[in-house]
């Protein structure tokens, strides 16, 4: 699976959203929610609003590489990178919320292939160039953020719990999880666009690893959280096809 154009990614997203949804895995959660972000990439590009339409679409492709990368290693048997094996392990148990596997997706996305594709990418000057489309590409995610919020309610009748927490703790997970790793990625392709080639690849596997404490932070919750997920997770609906498909529809 390896796309060149944003047309390609919707199309192995949409195979992959296919086959979890037959097989009810939860694996297709982050997979529709992807496509989704994708479709308002693709609807930005042709209405102009990139500075670089067609650089976006190449870039999206890159990006999107990472991800196609990892899953078609991890079904294959293999292992992928720490912070997607890890990732995939924790919602392969089924054991977490919808919002945590969601999270966990978005973590090692963007805290990690985010940065490295963007400094990779773009080397030296060539990245601050791309600045503004970088934040208008996170701004699309955040924008969906309410709808997303709105399917996890429907399928998630115990996640309002969570404002014992903090308000709005559903929403401001998400939003969080998204601003913060998109600074943090900037901040990584800042580093791995000045880095010489022979130190990008042990570069990435550290922050690799920092994503994968990341993801602990998510999956791993300490008590009292970890009981009030339990709780939420006891009455979570387990129609995965059907909660893959409302999140494969909010836009």
């Amino acid at each position: 699976m390896k796309a060149t154009t944003i047309g390609d990614v919707l199309s192995i997203l949409t195979g992959i959203i296919a086959d979890t949804t037959s097989r009810r895995d939860p694996l297709g959660y982050f997979a529709a929610l992807y496509r989704q972000v994708t479709l308002e990439v693709k609807n930005g590009i042709v209405a102009g609003s990139f500075d670089d339409g067609p650089r976006m679409s190449g870039f999206d492709a890159s990006f999107a590489n990472r991800y196609f990368a990892a899953y078609e290693t991890y079904t294959s048997g293999g292992t992928p990178t720490r912070s997607w094996q890890f990732a995939f392990d924790r919602v392969r148990t089924g054991k977490l919320i919808i919002l945590q596997n969601l999270l966990l997706g978005i973590n090692a996305h963007v805290n990690l292939d985010l940065g490295v594709v963007t400094g990779t990418k773009f080397r030296g000057s060539a990245l601050s160039g791309f600045h503004a489309d970088f934040d208008h590409l996170n701004e699309i995610l955040a924008s969906l953020i309410p709808r997303v919020r709105a399917v996890i309610e429907q399928f998630s009748p115990r996640i309002g719990e969570l404002t014992e927490l903090a308000d709005d703790a559903p929403e401001l997970a998400l939003r969080f999880s998204v601003e913060a790793a998109r600074d943090d990625a900037w901040r990584i392709a800042t580093l791995l666009s000045v880095t010489p080639s022979t130190f990008v690849a042990p570069a990435v596997e550290l922050i690799d690893g920092k994503a994968k404490l990341v993801g602990r932070v998510v999956a791993d919750q300490p008590e009292p959280v970890a009981s009030i997920v339990r709780h939420i997770r006891a009455a979570e609906s387990t129609d995965v096809a059907a909660i893959i498909t409302a999140l494969d529809s909010v836009v």
